[in-house]
């Protein structure tokens, strides 16, 4: 009898368990490499590898077990998915994918370079570019880190030649390179989910995000503007995904200006949290066409089933085990879907899970899911 394929993963956090489901259900194997034990992907899975994924030992476990081979998030250092190549193994997104997106700055030239729209940018290496910066940008900027920046970590606004030297300070203490970009004045935040194979694309419709200190908390599907500029961001998407060469999915951030331009904010070459709502939402999850993509299968649709779908993070409200309190008023509402990740502890502003509610008008599912979200205690 022929063993299933096996998709090993560099990483166990929610979206790798949430992929592991995905694939799971189309009857794949799952292997994981993540630093503890128990994570929330390996929970789902007895090829569960226990260490860093800069040890080359468990590097060739994790080959060894796996068909193919994809990652959760964007941190791990370039070199060892070359490590992973060199063993002969696939890894979706690719080291130069990797390479062209891990540092900010490089995955902000790159983009340039093929005239996608961005926010103006610059290398900010010394605390003596205070003064150039400025003459470039403008007051405020922002302050970022090259690399290592995500959920508000590693960025700083700075208003004045104060807070730019006590940004670059705490900045350099996470990552020694920052880049500095201008300040935009945005009427929406909106994101879209892209999937590309070497025969196909899809992508799925653009959303609104909503951030609470600077983490992704609402998404409401489909952003209310106008179709052309709903075609102009869906295309910009996989124009950015085409610029760094990249299979398989992607998220595209972006701002939508008061004077009617999108920008690129960011992009990342995995499952992202603006792309949860498809679970329930659309007729295949962003997860699915994840492990479709890596495995070289047919993409499925990302039509949306109803006509709206809002999508609410369940931040951490306590420091302390990370079970759901209160079940029965978690799931109160019929038409809420929980989801929890599977965290052993929680702590406040920890992503926990999420709840979906789908429906045919967003203003009223929007309330719906905001209400159960302050009944469920994490």
């Amino acid at each position: 009898m022929n063993k299933p394929k096996c998709i090993g993963i560099l990483g166990g956090g929610q979206l790798a368990r949430m992929s592991a489901m995905a694939g799971k259900r189309m009857g794949f194997d799952i292997a994981i490499l993540e630093k503890e034990a128990g994570s929330p992907a390996g929970q789902l899975t007895s090829m569960e590898i226990t260490g860093s994924a800069s040890d080359k030992k468990l590097l060739r476990k994790l080959a060894a077990y796996s068909d193919i081979i994809t990652l959760e998030n964007e941190f791990i250092d370039y070199h060892i998915i070359e490590y992973l190549e060199s063993l002969g193994k696939k890894v979706f997104p690719s080291s130069v994918t990797i390479s062209l997106i891990q540092d900010k700055l490089i995955q902000k030239q790159t983009l340039d370079k093929h005239n996608i729209p961005l926010p103006k940018f610059t290398a900010a290496e010394h605390k003596a570019d205070f003064e150039q910066i400025v003459k470039f940008l403008g007051l405020p900027f922002v302050l970022k880190s090259r690399k290592m920046g995500y959920d508000g970590y590693g960025n700083a606004l700075v208003k004045n030649r104060k807070e730019y030297l006590n940004a670059f300070d705490k900045l350099t203490h996470r990552h020694s390179k920052l880049l500095a970009e201008e300040f935009v004045h945005f009427t929406k935040e909106l994101a879209v989910m892209a999937v590309r194979t070497k025969k196909e694309s899809c992508v799925y419709p653009v959303v609104e995000t909503i951030q609470k200190n600077h983490i992704c908390h609402t998404v409401i599907a489909p952003a209310k503007l106008d179709e052309n500029i709903l075609n102009k961001a869906r295309k910009i998407a996989v124009d950015c995904v085409k610029a760094v060469k990249g299979y398989g999915l992607f998220g595209v951030e972006m701002f939508y200006t008061k004077d009617g331009r999108i920008l690129v904010n960011e992009m990342a070459p995995r499952p992202h949290n603006s792309g949860h709502y498809t679970i329930e939402g659309c007729v295949t999850s962003q997860f699915e066409n994840h492990v479709r993509a890596v495995l070289g299968l047919p993409l499925g649709s990302a039509e949306m089933i109803n006509p709206a779908a809002v999508m609410i993070n369940l931040l951490g409200k306590t420091n302390r085990s990370g079970e759901v309190k209160n079940y029965k008023n978690a799931l109160s509402d019929k038409d809420i879907h929980l989801h929890i990740y599977g965290k052993r502890s929680s702590r406040i502003g920890r992503k926990m899970g999420h709840i979906t509610i789908t429906g045919s008008n967003a203003k009223v599912i929007l309330k719906k899911a905001k209400a159960a979200e302050k009944k469920i205690v994490i």
